[in-house]
């Protein structure tokens, strides 16, 4: 028996209570899932959970074994690391959003290099939902995330913000001011970067811009920037994104109070305060994105937005 996969399971359904998001969280499908709760149970001849249509609720066994089962997986996730280490050609390994700007790339591998010449750097481009469950599972050393996301576990570095301006059309009426209120916005459709599975992001965005009095007719996801680009050359649709050179046909307005921040940060595995390489990444990664992305810190607040109903 995989024991380390089959906690990894145990521990998600345990917290989530809920075989369907457990399995969502875990990136797979619910019957292997419960097949895998099934195995553990036969193996350690208990019931870990009290099971009915209408809930999941833990038995005094996995009550007790909880607590085990997250110490052994985090002790593993120390091994796994410490045995990489050791190896002949040890590498850190970041995951970096995948719209990240090509000159923020560069600027994070060369300044890195010239930090620590003798450490290959492997970058790691995905969604942050794919980020957390590999930062989880000891596969990333570090992550730059993009906020709000879940947290839980790990241990975040100073929290940077891009303000968002608009992306619309040149020559639709918004366009010929020099700044923009969102409200100027009310009427067009919007575009968003892919979520992946996570929707908190979304809704957090979206209810940010229905404060300030823009409501979009249509939320449209966008796999990629020259998809979002072509639904704004449509003439219907704008994008929320940080200042960047617009494409002939468009053009970029900040918004007034730059109402809206793009929030961003490194974070790693919650435990020991990070040292040596470690350390030196999330260093040269926050330098990086203040310099070349020109984001600010902005307060490290978690606080529930009644809006939203997300952690800002």
């Amino acid at each position: 028996m995989n024991l380390v996969g089959h906690l990894e399971c145990f521990v998600a359904v345990a917290e989530e209570l809920h075989f369907g998001r457990a399995a969502d969280r875990l990136g797979m499908a619910q019957p292997p899932l419960s097949q895998r709760i099934q195995r553990l149970e036969k193996e350690l001849g208990t019931r870990l959970f009290d099971r009915s249509s209408r809930r999941v609720a833990l038995t005094a066994s996995g009550r007790l074994l909880l607590e085990e089962a997250r110490d052994l997986l985090d002790r593993a996730g120390r091994i796994l690391t410490v045995a990489e280490r050791a190896g002949d050609r040890a590498t850190l390994r970041v995951g970096i959003p995948e719209d990240l700007d090509g000159a923020v790339v560069a600027s994070l591998i060369g300044t890195f290099r010239d930090v620590r010449p003798d450490l290959p750097l492997e970058l790691r481009p995905a969604l942050t939902e794919d980020h957390l469950r590999a930062l989880a599972d000891g596969t990333l050393d570090v992550g730059v995330l993009r906020h709000p996301c879940d947290t839980s576990g790990l241990a975040l570095g100073p929290m940077l913000g891009e303000p968002l301006g608009a992306l619309l059309p040149d020559g639709s009426p918004p366009a010929a001011a020099p700044e923009l209120r969102l409200a100027d916005l009310e009427g067009h459709d919007l575009v968003v970067p892919r979520r992946g599975n996570s929707s908190a992001a979304l809704e957090d965005l979206l209810a940010s811009c229905a404060r300030h009095g823009f409501v979009p007719g249509a939320v449209h996801e966008s796999p990629h920037p020259q998809f979002t680009l072509g639904l704004v050359l449509a003439g219907t649709a704008v994008a929320l994104v940080p200042r960047t050179p617009a494409a002939p046909g468009t053009v970029w307005r900040p918004l007034l109070g730059a109402p809206l921040l793009r929030r961003t940060s490194c974070a790693w595995r919650a435990g020991a305060p990070p040292e040596g390489p470690i350390a030196d990444l999330i260093d040269v990664t926050t330098r990086v994105l203040r310099t070349e992305a020109a984001m600010t810190p902005v307060p490290h607040r978690v606080v529930l937005r009644p809006s939203s109903g997300f952690l800002a």
